[in-house]
C-alpha cells in the first residue's frame, strides 16, 4: 500500500543540519531543573554536513550530499580521499536534490529535481569524472528528460543495458504514464508502449525484457497483466482492499518474487513465487510470528539470490537466506552494539558495502566495510556536531484505543526529569496509509529536548500490521482513526505522564488533518495544534488530487467515502474540520507550501478564514517556494522557530530565543496576515459528484 497523501512532514525533518550555535533565550530553565541545554534547532532542521552517501559500482569512488550555497548537493571524492577533496556535481540553489544514483557502470550520475515543490520532476545525468567548464563551479548537468507540466516516473534500471533507463512520462495525458527508453549517453527518447489501458507499473526481467505490467481496473482492482507480443493477458488480480506488487524476477526467468495478501481470509502480506505462464502461485515466506506484513526482500545484485527479508514489528528484524551476508551482518552488529545496521550502497561484486548504524539516538554513523578484510573505515556521522549525550530515547508502547483495538505507538521522554505531569505533543504520521518506525526522529528529539512527551501513533489504517488493521480505517476519517489518537491522550494521562491541561498536536499531511481534526471534534482535549499542509474539506481535497493519481482515486472513495453518492458526500462533509470549524476552541497554527499538489493551498485557506470570520484568532504561514511538506532548510527553521515558541506559549515548554537573520528574515516573509487570506479556486481534477 502507497502512502497517498504522503508523510513528507516527517522526510523533511530528517534531512536538515548545519551546525550555527546560539545561546537559547531566557526561556532555558530547563538545564537547572534537569533537563539538558537546548539544542539549536539548526542542528536538527538545518542542513547535514554530509549525508546520502553510495559507493560507486567500481568501489572506487563515493557520492554524497553535502551543502552548496546553503542547498544540497551532490559531490564525489575518491574513496580514499578525505571528503574535503570532493568535488562539486550540482549547483542547485533553489531546492536540495530530491535524490540521486549512480548508473550501473558508474559512468553518470542521474538525479531528480522538480520546480518549487510542484512534484514534477525531470532527470538529470552528470558525469562524476567530468570537469567544470571555465568559469563554472561544477561539470555541466543535461535534462535528459525535458518536459514541463509533467511528471517522470523510473520504472527499470536493467542490467543489461547499464546507458538505458525505462521511465514513465505523463505529457500526452497526466492522468497515464507511457512507457519509454532513455538512452543515458544521447538523451534519446524512444516510445515503447502508450498507455491508453490504465497501466500503473511494468516489470522487466532480469535480461532487460518487458514481461509484465500491473494495471487498475476502474473497480479499484490490481490486475497483473503478462505483455504478449500482441496483447495483455491477465494473470492475477487483487482487489482494492488487497495488495498485490511484482518486487523482481526469479534467477529462473520464469517466476516472480510478489508481495501479496489476496484472499478473505489471508491477513498479513506474503511473499510468493508466482508463474505468470502457468499461474501458479508458491509461498517463499510470511511473518514467522504471525504479527505483521511481510516488510522487504534484498537481493544479490552479483548472483540474482535472495538474501535477505525483513520484517517491522515494534522494530526490525531481518532473516538471512545467506550465509555470507548473515555472517557478515552478525559481525557488524558485533562490532556496532545497539544499533541498527543498515547497507544503503554496495559495490557490482559486493565486496565493499557502505553501512550506516543507528538508533533513536543515533542519527547515523557511515562506514565502509571490506567484507573480505573484515575491516571498518569510518566515513562520517549525519549531524556530527548534534549532541548525542542529550538526546531522548524512544520506548514503543501500546495502549487501548475506544473499541478496545490496541494501538502501537512510540513515546519518547524528555530526558534528565521525571515522566510525569508533562506538557505531551501528540504527533499523528502522514499517510495515513504509512507508519512511524523506531529510530531516530528529528521531530521527537526537538521537541523532546523542549520538556514535552512525545507520542507518534500508528493508528488503525497504518500499515505493516495486516489487512486488518489497515481495513479497520475504512470510513473512519475524523472517527475511530482519530479516537487512536484522542485514547492515546487518555493513555498518557491515566499513566500520570501527561498534565491534561498541557496537551497538544502537531501533524503534517494526514497528521495535519488529524490536527484539525481533534481541535474540531474534540476541542477540550488540547491546548494548541500546529497544523502543516493538512486538508481541511474532504470534499476539495478529493476533487483535486493530482491528476496522476487517476489509478488510485477508487482507492480514495472506498477508504475515505465516496463523494459521487449522496451517502458518501454526507459522511465526508461531516468528517470535514472546516464544517465544525465554528467549535474550534483551541489556538491554532497554519503552515502551507504554496504549490502543494496533493493537498492544494485552499485547504489551509478554507479553515483559516473560516476561523477568522467568526473573530477567532490564526496564526497562518505560507512558503511561495515549497509544496507538500517543507524541503528547504531556511523555511523549516522558520516554521518551528514559530511553532515551538507558539507552542511554548500555550503549553508551558520552553523554547530557543530568536534565530539567525536569514530565518528571522524569512519568518516574516512567510506569515500572512489572515485578513489578507482569500480562498483560491483551484483547477478540478475531477467532479465530485454525479
Amino acid at each position: 500500500m502507497n502512502t497517498l497523501i504522503s508523510g513528507t512532514l516527517s522526510l523533511c525533518m530528517a534531512v536538515g543540519a548545519a551546525g550555527l550555535t546560539f545561546t537559547a533565550g531566557a526561556q532555558d530553565k530547563g538545564a537547572s531543573q534537569g533537563l539538558p541545554p537546548i539544542i539549536d534547532r539548526e542542528l536538527i532542521f538545518g542542513n547535514p554536513e554530509i549525508a546520502a552517501a553510495q559507493i560507486s559500482p567500481d568501489g572506487k569512488y563515493i557520492a554524497f550530499v553535502k551543502p552548496w550555497k546553503d542547498t544540497r548537493n551532490v559531490y564525489v571524492k575518491g574513496v580514499n580521499e578525505p571528503f574535503s577533496a570532493a568535488r562539486l556535481l550540482t549547483t542547485e540553489t533553489k531546492r536540495p536534490v530530491a535524490g540521486y544514483f549512480w548508473t550501473r557502470d558508474g559512468k553518470y550520475i542521474l538525479y531528480v529535481k522538480d520546480n518549487a515543490g510542484d512534484e514534477n520532476f525531470n532527470v538529470y545525468a552528470v558525469d562524476p569524472a567530468g570537469k567544470p567548464a571555465e568559469g563554472a563551479d561544477a561539470p555541466a548537468s543535461r535534462d535528459l528528460t525535458g518536459v514541463k507540466g509533467a511528471r517522470v516516473f523510473i520504472y527499470e534500471v536493467p542490467k543489461s543495458d547499464p546507458d538505458v533507463v525505462y521511465i514513465g512520462l505523463n505529457d500526452r495525458d497526466k492522468a497515464w504514464h507511457d512507457l519509454y527508453k532513455l538512452r543515458i549517453s544521447t538523451g534519446e527518447k524512444t516510445l515503447i508502449r502508450k498507455n491508453t489501458e490504465r497501466i500503473t507499473g511494468w516489470q522487466f526481467d532480469l535480461k532487460g525484457q518487458l514481461r509484465l505490467a500491473s494495471r487498475s481496473a476502474e473497480n479499484g482492482d490490481t490486475e497483473i497483466l503478462r505483455v504478449d507480443a500482441d496483447k495483455f493477458t491477465q494473470v492475477y488480480s487483487c482487489n482494492v482492499f488487497e495488495s498485490c506488487n511484482p518486487v523482481r524476477f526469479d534467477r529462473d526467468g520464469k517466476r516472480v518474487y510478489m508481495e501479496t495478501n489476496k484472499g478473505a481470509d489471508v491477513n498479513f502480506i506474503s511473499l510468493v513465487l508466482f508463474d505468470p505462464e502457468t499461474g501458479k502461485t508458491e509461498l517463499v515466506e510470511s511473518d514467522p510470528l504471525k504479527k505483521v506484513d511481510f516488510g522487504g526482500a534484498i537481493f544479490s545484485e552479483a548472483t540474482d539470490e535472495l538474501v535477505e527479508t525483513s520484517y517491522y514489528y515494534d522494530r526490525e528484524k531481518r532473516y538471512f537466506k545467506d550465509k555470507g551476508f548473515e555472517a557478515d551482518y552478525k559481525w557488524l552488529q558485533s562490532q556496532m552494539p545497539g544499533k541498527e545496521i543498515s547497507m544503503p550502497s554496495r559495490t557490482i561484486d559486493e565486496q565493499v558495502w557502505l553501512v550506516t548504524a543507528s538508533s533513536d539516538t543515533e542519527p547515523g554513523e557511515t562506514v565502509l566495510f571490506d567484507r573480505k578484510a573484515r575491516k571498518l573505515t569510518p566515513q562520517f556521522k549525519i549531524r556530527e556536531k548534534l549532541p548525542r549525550e542529550d538526546l531522548a530515547t524512544m520506548t514503543p508502547v501500546t495502549y487501548k484505543s475506544s473499541d478496545g483495538l490496541e494501538i502501537p505507538a512510540y513515546l519518547t521522554l524528555p530526558k534528565g526529569v521525571p515522566g510525569k505531569n508533562l506538557p505531551v505533543l501528540m504527533i499523528p504520521h502522514g499517510g495515513p496509509w504509512g507508519r512511524d518506525v523506531w529510530g531516530y526522529n528529528s521531530l521527537a528529539q526537538f521537541f523532546a529536548n523542549r520538556g514535552y512527551a512525545v507520542l507518534m501513533p500508528n493508528f488503525r489504517g497504518s500499515t505493516g500490521y495486516g489487512k486488518k488493521f489497515l481495513d479497520a480505517g475504512n470510513l473512519q476519517w475524523g472517527a475511530k482513526m482519530q479516537d487512536d489518537v484522542t485514547w492515546g491522550v487518555k493513555y498518557l494521562i491515566a499513566e500520570g505522564i501527561a498534565d491534561p491541561k498541557r496537551v497538544g498536536i502537531l501533524g503534517g499531511s494526514y497528521g495535519g488533518y488529524a490536527t484539525l481534526a481533534g481541535v474540531a471534534f474534540t476541542p477540550d482535549v488540547y491546548a494548541a495544534a500546529v497544523d502543516i499542509v493538512g486538508p481541511s474539506n474532504l470534499i476539495t481535497l478529493l476533487n483535486a488530487i493530482p491528476p496522476y493519481w487517476e489509478s488510485i482515486r477508487t482507492l480514495f472513495y472506498s477508504r475515505m467515502g465516496d463523494p459521487r453518492t449522496p451517502e458518501g458526500k454526507a459522511l465526508l462533509m461531516e468528517r470535514s474540520p472546516l464544517n465544525s470549524a465554528n467549535k474550534i476552541k483551541t489556538p491554532l497554527l497554519v503552515a502551507q507550501g504554496a504549490n502543494d499538489p496533493r493537498v492544494n493551498r485552499r485547504e489551509a485557506e478554507q479553515i483559516v478564514v473560516a476561523l477568522r470570520d467568526r473573530g477567532f484568532p490564526v496564526e497562518y504561514l505560507l512558503a511561495p517556494d515549497e509544496g507538500h511538506g517543507f524541503q528547504r532548510p531556511v523555511n523549516n527553521m522558520a516554521l518551528f522557530m514559530e511553532s515551538e515558541k507558539f507552542l511554548a506559549e500555550h503549553l508551558g515548554g520552553r523554547y530557543q530565543e530568536g534565530g539567525t537573520p536569514e530565518v528571522t528574515a524569512r519568518l516574516k516573509e512567510i506569515t500572512v496576515d489572515p485578513k489578507s487570506v482569500v480562498v483560491t479556486t483551484p483547477t478540478a481534477s475531477a467532479p465530485a459528484s454525479k
